[in-house]
């Protein structure tokens, strides 16, 4: 042999040593249940589908279940193949291949600092994807159903509509078997199928179970109490957008009107657009108001499509803009042009939150964080609860002009995301009475300007209206109030009005000529006779809630949610609003003073539109019934609870409320204990209640002993007269059920009845030697 094939074949240094170790290691227990690996791999599976459906409604698709799910099934055959083999290389490739993985995420973790939900999902899927090709041990397979739900729960936080329900339904599914088998292998019972392992998964007692688990979690979701207190910080926002150009704080950018041949930057007269005065079209895609000049001679109406889904602390009206001059047929921001009334924001660059200005009140309020997710396209306005002291936006400019309107750089399209952090004022009338009308100067300027062709007439008008109620009203808050719910009651909506003249005011028309008009009408008529009596008030649009979906927690917000309503100003409280529109609640929704189980009520509104109106009504009635006893109870305690009194009465409450609970508790279990016991044979239903009361002594019967082995059992336990009794019952019943004898049931049943008077006398005697 020459020196050069020595030199070959001679041992690295250590290698054969390491090798030896590994070899003399002893193998990893083994998991040979076929049925669990693939229970595990399609749970795995559908989190890896949840997490690309849920990431749809978010983003731009990702497309990972593409390639993830047939790579990783792959790895799942191979590693089944390979389970007992020490499969050092393929250890060594995955470690490395993790490690790329890792680098990979903290790249894309600096791009989307914002929102890393995605990022660890995705870091999770590859990790799964690696880990998949090395799953020897029943630990490995656990961690991969720890992934799968892992991405579950980044799914539903990502999800918006119900598309994620069968997935979740799905996963479900999986998960309850692979728990049982899990269990099994734990205890080292082989588990090759269902029907051998004895787990009686029938499709009808999954489905029971099923059916309970998720009527009890959507119980639960319900009731849960949804706490302000516990939010995190860190909100959705999309991934920072950068602009090019001036931000021209002055342009509102609306895709359905047209000026002067340029699409999206005002009104005019093409198909797609408006006229500025007179009368035209709506467009059926864009709500006519959020520009900064609104015409109310238009006529049509919206083609409904879903525009944006909330998510918010509480509902409310999602307030776009605001107008403060009247035209006499539409309205317009007198301010718009003036640099220095809309004030340009700039948040620092480490940052997506700015901090925006906002007034300062008397009035007690409360934070409300919404988080807003784009579905269809909408104008450079920024929708938001009134009134936003927090704004986490991508851009690195937003503008908040004079009436407390967000603008944007650039139209809100869809798949955007943004948060809002908002001062929300509580409605109390006690104190909004107290308003006097001593507005500051800027206020009396711009919010108390009614045109003089119509001031007198308009204002006798309000007058007149005023002095129909029974009592005097003196305070601006009561005239608003009662203002609205006239115009409410007496006017009616008129989806054929005829055009107005070209000289002819809509207010005027509206009182006198037509006795209704559009909804918006409503608000406009609302916000003139306001001011003709001395109280200042601006028209503003915006959204209504949305349809609540009970099940993922958004309000699905539609164009034809869009509308007008009157903001009234009441002097050191700031700006509450009033909607005069029929059908619509005076006072819009808002916070309340006792919202922790605001969902429940809006998860009944809900299911009460699937049901018929008869039923709904008598629901509805018994509800309320039901509310307003608590909610009395609840503000008679309160009353008193700066003293004693107070606290005793609510300890009082308390625990009656717990003892009436017990009774209906033990009522409940008490009927259904006889019921069960109906459905049994006499002689049996006799047995079964003597074991039931022994085992309540502590005295159960084992599940190996025969009826007379547990009877002769019972002589070295209770006294001879107790036993004796035990075992006349047990052997009637083992001729009953063996020897079909049929048995005295009148005495048995009296020996049953002196068995347990027996026994509450010896009790007694137990205590009295106490």
């Amino acid at each position: 042999m020459s020196s050069a094939t020595k030199r070959q074949t001679l041992p690295i240094p250590g290698l054969s040593d390491l090798r030896q170790r590994l070899n003399a290691m002893p193998l990893p227990e083994v998991e040979d249940s076929i049925l669990l690996r693939i229970l595990v791999q399609a749970a795995v599976a559908v989190g890896i589908v949840a997490l690309d459906v849920a990431a749809a409604d978010v983003a731009d698709p990702l497309w990972i279940s593409i390639w993830a799910v047939p790579v990783s099934i792959l790895g799942a055959v191979w590693s089944w193949h390979r389970r007992r083999k020490r499969n050092i290389a393929v250890k060594f490739c995955i470690a490395i291949a993790m490690l790329i993985g890792l680098a990979a995420f903290f790249v894309k973790l600096l791009s989307s600092a914002n929102d890393t939900r995605l990022a660890l999902a995705e870091l999770l899927i590859w990790l799964q994807v690696f880990h998949s090709f090395d799953l020897p041990r029943r630990k490995d397979l656990g961690y991969s159903m720890v992934i799968g739900l892992i991405l579950m729960g980044v799914s539903a936080t990502l999800s918006q509509t119900l598309v994620f329900a069968p997935l979740l339904l799905l996963f479900f599914i999986i998960a309850v078997p692979v728990l049982i088998l899990d269990y099994r292998s734990r205890l080292g019972l082989p588990s090759p199928s269902f029907k051998r392992s004895g787990l009686d998964m029938a499709p009808r007692r999954l489905g029971v179970f099923l059916l309970i688990t998720v009527g009890l979690g959507l119980l639960i979701f319900a009731f849960l109490p949804r706490l302000p207190g516990y939010q995190l910080r860190t909100f959705p926002v999309s991934a920072p957008i950068d602009i090019q150009g001036e931000f021209d704080t002055g342009n509102i950018i609306n895709p359905g009107y047209v000026r002067e041949g340029r699409s999206g930057t005002g009104v005019g007269n093409g198909p797609a657009g408006e006229l500025e005065d007179g009368p035209g079209e709506l467009d059926g895609d864009f709500y006519y108001g959020f520009n900064d000049r609104i015409n109310q001679n238009l006529r049509g109406q919206l083609n409904p499509k879903v525009v944006m889904r909330v998510r918010s602390q509480a509902e409310g009206f999602w307030r776009v803009m605001a107008f403060d001059r009247y035209t006499g047929q539409g309205w317009q921001v007198s301010r718009n042009e003036d640099d220095l009334a809309v004030q340009k924001v700039e948040r620092p660059s480490w940052s997506l939150r700015f901090n925006l200005p906002w007034s300062v009140t008397l009035n007690r309020t409360r934070e409300v964080v919404q988080s807003y997710t784009i579905v269809a396209d909408l104008p450079n306005l920024i929708p938001a609860l009134y009134e936003p002291k927090e704004l986490y936006f991508p851009t690195r400019q937003v503008a908040i002009d004079p009436e407390g309107a967000l603008r944007s750089p650039v139209p809100l399209s869809e798949g955007l995301t943004y948060t809002v952090v908002s001062e929300v004022p509580y409605r109390d009338r006690t104190l909004l009475r107290n308003s006097d009308q001593r507005y500051p100067i800027p206020i009396r300027d711009y919010y108390m300007d009614v045109p003089e062709a119509i001031a007198s007439r308009v204002r006798q008008e309000a007058d007149r209206i005023l002095a129909t109620s029974p009592t005097p009203i003196t305070t601006p808050y009561e005239k608003a109030l009662y203002l609205a719910q006239y115009l409410k009651q007496n006017y009616t909506i008129q989806p054929n009005l005829p055009f107005l003249a070209e000289n002819e005011d809509l207010v005027e028309a509206f009182l006198f000529k037509f006795g209704g008009g559009y909804g918006d009408h409503f608000s406009t008529v609302l916000t003139i006779m306001l001011r003709a009596i001395g109280i200042p008030a601006r028209l503003v649009v915006g959204f209504n809630p949305g349809e609540f979906n009970p099940f993922t927690g958004f309000y699905v917000v539609q164009n034809t949610d869009a509308f007008a309503m009157t903001e009234a100003y009441f002097n050191k409280y700031g700006w509450f609003t009033f909607n005069p529109i029929p059908g619509y609640e005076v006072i819009p929704p808002s916070i309340e003073e006792y919202q922790t189980f605001s969902v429940l009520r809006r998860f009944w509104n809900w299911i009460a539109g699937w049901l018929p109106s008869p039923v709904t009504g008598f629901l509805t009635w018994v509800f309320e019934g039901i509310a307003n006893a608590l909610s009395w109870a609840f503000g008679f305690v309160t009353s008193f609870m700066n003293s004693w009194v107070g606290i005793l009465l609510g300890a009082g409450l308390l625990t009656g409320l717990g003892f009436l609970g017990w009774l209906l508790w033990s009522g409940w279990n008490q009927w259904r204990y006889h019921r069960f016991l109906g459905k049994l044979p006499p002689m049996e239903a006799l047995y079964r209640q003597m074991l039931d009361r022994l085992a309540s002594q502590g005295y159960p019967k084992p599940n190996a002993q025969t009826p007379l082995e547990y009877s002769q059992h019972i002589y070295g336990h209770q006294p001879p007269t107790h036993a004796q009794a035990v075992d006349e019952i047990s052997q009637a019943y083992v001729r009953w059920r063996y020897g079909k004898q049929s048995p005295d049931l009148n005495h048995l049943r009296q020996r049953l009845r002196d068995l347990q008077q027996r026994e509450k006398r010896h009790s007694a005697k137990k205590l009295q030697l106490k």
